[in-house]
């Protein structure tokens, strides 16, 4: 696949966590689509077929957990990796989001870009840049 960009999908209501994210990816060499809310992230997942998705749980129109399980549910899409990063950082949380198929879960607060970025370099079982 030599020169490929791997894809990743940050689906994320925050303009400006959004906008960074994306910025701090495309650095590293990502090709990054982006999704405002969760009917958007779910066309997105199944138009732009991304290797990765980096998803939150509170938004509007479709909240991440109901968005998680449409993307497993889905054949198109029930093989992407999907990294949870939110603002719910109660146990019960991550466990339904783990259980409902999220390879990783982070709390917004606690992880910087750069960490970020190896989490997803990690997850796509590439070298971090």
């Amino acid at each position: 696949m030599g020169g490929v960009a791997r894809r990743v999908l940050i689906v994320e209501d925050d303009r400006f966590l959004r906008k960074a994210a994306e910025a701090t990816l495309r650095q590293r060499g990502y090709a990054v689509v982006t999704a405002a809310d969760g009917e958007e992230a779910l066309q997105r997942a199944a138009a732009d077929a991304p290797d990765l998705i980096l998803l939150d749980l509170i938004m509007p129109k479709l909240q991440g957990f109901e968005v998680l399980r449409r993307l497993k549910e889905d054949a198109g899409t029930a093989g992407i990796p999907v990294i949870v990063l939110s603002n719910l950082g109660q146990e019960h949380d991550v466990e339904r989001a783990m259980a409902g198929g999220a390879v990783a879960y982070f709390i917004k607060s606690n992880i910087s870009l750069q960490d970020l970025a190896r989490e997803v370099a990690k997850a796509l079982g590439g070298p971090d840049r």
